[in-house]
């Protein structure tokens, strides 16, 4: 007797969204980061 399987479903949109979702905050959270070190590199390096 054989058995039926189904597929498995492709990644439903809410999977897709959540993920760029997911990357845009990481990629903000590296950008202010870096943005933060950078303005401690500036004030550190400052000509007083």
């Amino acid at each position: 007797m054989t058995t039926h399987r189904a597929t498995k479903p492709v990644a439903s949109p809410t999977q897709t969204v959540e993920r760029a979702v997911t990357v845009g905050l990481i990629l903000a959270v590296l950008a202010g980061l870096a943005w933060i070190a950078g303005m401690i590199y500036t004030i550190a390096e400052w000509p007083l």
